[in-house]
This record gives C-alpha cells, sequence and structure tokens, in this order.
C-alpha cells in the first residue's frame, strides 16, 4: 500500500517543479525582454537627439566686408591715422606705412 501511494506523490512533485521551472523561466524571459526594450528606447532617444543637433539651422554666416573689401574698423582706423597725419603727429612715410600695413 505504502507503494502505490508514493508514486502520485512523486508525480505531483516532479508535475510541480517543472511548473515552477518553467514559470521561473518565464518572468526571467519577460525581464530579459524588458531590459531590452527599455535598451532600445534609450538608444533610439539618443540617435533622435542627435539627428536634432544635426538638422538644427547653421550659424548665420558672418558679416561680409563692406563694398572694397575692408570692414568698417578698417575704415575708422584709417581716418584716425589720416586725422594724426593731418595734424603732423604722423609723418608721409609713417601714414603710409600704417595704411599699407591696414590694408594688406
Amino acid at each position: 500500500m505504502m507503494m502505490r501511494r508514493r508514486r502520485p506523490l512523486m508525480r505531483a512533485a516532479m508535475v510541480g517543479g517543472t511548473a515552477y521551472y518553467a514559470g521561473k523561466k518565464v518572468q526571467q524571459g519577460r525581464e530579459e525582454d524588458a531590459y531590452r526594450d527599455q535598451r532600445i528606447d534609450e538608444l533610439e532617444q539618443q540617435q533622435y537627439q542627435q539627428q536634432q543637433q544635426a538638422y538644427q539651422a547653421p550659424p548665420p554666416p558672418p558679416a561680409a566686408p563692406a563694398a572694397g573689401g575692408m570692414s568698417p574698423d578698417t575704415i575708422e582706423q584709417i581716418k584716425q591715422l589720416a586725422d594724426l597725419h593731418s595734424q603732423g603727429i604722423l609723418t608721409d612715410e609713417e601714414f603710409d606705412a600704417q595704411k599699407k600695413k591696414l590694408l594688406g
């Protein structure tokens, strides 16, 4: 009588253990899927941000020099040199040398 009872108990233990193990593996698979989905979402978001930075409007081009190729600062400096020359502070040679230096 003992033998008859033992087999159903062993069978129940095997079925229960197998069900437990299978359930555990299913849960691990779900956790791995969730982690993988999270990583994919993070990578997609990083790629999106990089694309947005690449598509931002380029900075405006630098201001073009005035007609004749001189910037307003250069023109102002030449005027100051001319004033110094007219006052007699700069000689003709000094004025010409500074003007050539500014113009190129």
